[in-house]
């Protein structure tokens, strides 16, 4: 787990835990349903980053005997049962308590005053005072969040943060920045459903702010949910599809490609697999000079008697040439994966199958002079 990344978790978790207890107490002593639904909000923030937080600490495991690539996919599992659960089950219960103050809005009284350590304190200010320290504690965490998320953001060249939301790598950093940003969305939402019940005594403005609230938080969980179904679904990597085409189509040893594919395991290992063609004069240039001298090795280190000279000679040439072509092959082979995952770290497993690697000298060229 990247240190920034475990910052911005460990953060978030302790501010919103911090959070959700003084907006339950705010809840209680005031009966307001902006705030109760504020509670359940930062409640499932905390919870929510709890799962990040196991996520990222099971996708440090190593590779194991059941886990070829390691364990780095589990951060995507546990932050999709994070979204799909916690967050589809605070958006049910807000909207649950939304919808059943509104059914008891007749009967609802707006209570004006609260009683706090022996003193009476209205409502409004002990709200609008919890309010403003959630905006401190979670505006910290959103900092931080930001912080790192820009940083990533200008060092993958993109200018635009709403387009780098979409494509970014690292979806538990996106669901932080999300959920972060939320949370001061449903603090500004909460605010407004409070002040406004306050100055104009009407009780369904605080029900339908809180409406929105658990609405926000059921839009977050299916965008949650998006992001990481991709990186479970075998998605392609085409920075790096495209990056190899780039290399070959550069390369001069190289005639075509096909059949290329990827597959994303998680933002650190991608696995690239094509089929390629090696161009028939880079095989075969100075070709005869290498398998002469690749035989004349061979032949030293084969003893046997003079009657079996020849079909020595024989067996020394055509394993020279196998070596020779393969050598050649596996150098140009070599080379294509040096660049790509100089260029790109995160490819972690390239497979290049070569066709028409030319398999010897034609026998019409058999006795003729061949290029050096």
């Amino acid at each position: 787990m990247s240190h920034s990344s475990k910052k911005a978790v460990i953060t978030a978790i302790i501010s919103n835990a911090l959070v959700t207890a003084i907006k339950f107490i705010a809840a209680i002593l005031s009966g307001s349903a902006s705030m109760a639904n504020e509670a359940v909000h930062s409640l499932m923030d905390t919870l929510n980053q709890g799962f990040l937080f196991l996520g990222l600490r099971e996708s440090e495991k190593p590779a194991d005997t059941v886990y070829a690539f390691g364990h780095g996919q589990k951060k995507y599992l546990w932050n999709l049962w994070s979204a799909i659960g916690l967050f589809s089950i605070g958006a049910g219960l807000g909207l649950s308590h939304a919808w059943h103050s509104w059914e008891g809005l007749g009967s609802h009284q707006i209570i004006e005053t609260a009683s706090l350590f022996g003193h009476e304190v209205s409502t409004l200010w002990i709200n609008l005072s919890v309010l403003g320290a959630g905006f401190l504690l979670e505006g910290y965490s959103f900092t931080v969040a930001m912080r790192e998320f820009l940083l990533r953001m200008r060092a993958s060249g993109e200018k635009n943060p709403l387009a780098y939301l979409v494509k970014a790598e690292d979806p538990t950093l996106m669901a932080i920045v999300l959920e972060d940003s939320a949370a001061m969305l449903g603090l500004t939402l909460a605010a407004l459903g409070i002040i406004l019940t306050a100055a104009t005594g009407h009780a369904e403005y605080d029900i339908i702010f809180s409406a929105l609230i658990a609405i926000m938080l059921g839009g977050i969980a299916f965008y949650l949910s998006f992001i990481n179904m991709r990186f479970l679904a075998d998605m392609r990597d085409m920075e790096a599809e495209y990056l190899f085409q780039d290399i070959i189509e550069d390369h001069p040893e190289l005639e075509r490609y096909h059949d290329l594919r990827s597959i994303i395991i998680d933002e650190q290992n991608t696995v690239l697999i094509a089929e390629i063609e090696l161009k028939e004069e880079a095989m075969i240039n100075g070709l005869r000079h290498k398998i002469d001298a690749a035989a004349g090795q061979i032949l030293q280190q084969l003893t046997a008697n003079p009657s079996q000279r020849e079909q020595l000679q024989q067996y020394a040439k055509d394993r020279a040439a196998v070596e020779v072509i393969i050598g050649r092959a596996e150098r140009i082979i070599d080379e294509i994966e040096q660049d790509i995952k100089a260029k790109l770290p995160r490819v972690s497993h390239i497979t290049l199958e070569v066709e028409g690697v030319c398999a010897g000298t034609p026998p019409e060229e058999e006795g003729k002079e061949q290029p050096a």
